[in-house]
């Protein structure tokens, strides 16, 4: 399973342990796949603006979702929780930062809840609208790779959620999303998807697709 590049490797029962993580519960978006995607944003970042910190960066992709149990509140902070476990197990002599890999993977649980400038005036600022962007990106695929995305979210929920309930919740968090003025929250990602993105938040909540 190749997961990094432009990295140090992980050792094999890192990657073992990762891997079984994502395959729990069986998921129909939140799988590795999902992560892999991210991972590609991950270096086309790498390729343009670049990253300050790249290796913690990273690690917050590859741990992101690790944890993930829908209609759960605490996903996010129990990924966190896993990703510090995983590092001081694996990786205790990397000097990585694992304070700036939890925080990263926490403020997931924030999608469609902040703007560039509530990272005004910190170093890292630009990683981590970049790395927020990445995971968000989803939103600005073609139409049939956006669809698809939508349809498994709804998969994932079912069973764990009333129907009805996960449809307005749904519905309130795209609809707040074409609210903004900014979808994402680079201008990398704004000039690429913003757009694309719209279009696609707009056939989702009419239903016109």
């Amino acid at each position: 399973m190749e997961v990094v590049s432009n990295a140090p490797d992980l050792p094999q029962g890192m990657l073992d342990a990762l891997e079984a993580a994502y395959a729990r519960p069986a998921r129909a978006y939140h799988h590795f796949g999902h992560v892999r995607e991210v991972l590609r944003h991950y270096d086309e970042v790498a390729a343009g603006p670049g990253w300050s910190q790249p290796w913690e960066v990273r690690l917050a992709v590859l741990y992101h979702d690790a944890v993930y149990e829908p209609g759960r509140t605490d996903n996010e902070a129990r990924s966190a929780a896993f990703a510090r476990a995983q590092i001081a197990r694996w990786l205790p002599e990397a000097g990585v930062d694992v304070d700036r890999v939890a925080a990263l993977i926490e403020l997931t649980a924030r999608h469609g809840q902040l703007a560039r400038r509530d990272f005004e005036g910190s170093p890292l600022a630009a990683d981590t609208c970049h790395f927020l962007d990445c995971d968000m990106a989803i939103l600005g695929a073609e139409p049939a790779v956006f669809d698809a995305y939508d349809q498994a979210i709804a998969a994932e929920y079912r069973g764990h959620v009333p129907g009805w309930v996960f449809r307005i919740n749904r519905r309130r968090f795209l609809k707040g999303l074409l609210a903004r003025p900014r979808i994402f929250l680079s201008d990398f990602f704004h000039a690429r998807f913003d757009a694309r993105a719209r279009a696609n938040l707009r056939r989702c909540v009419t239903g016109k697709r």
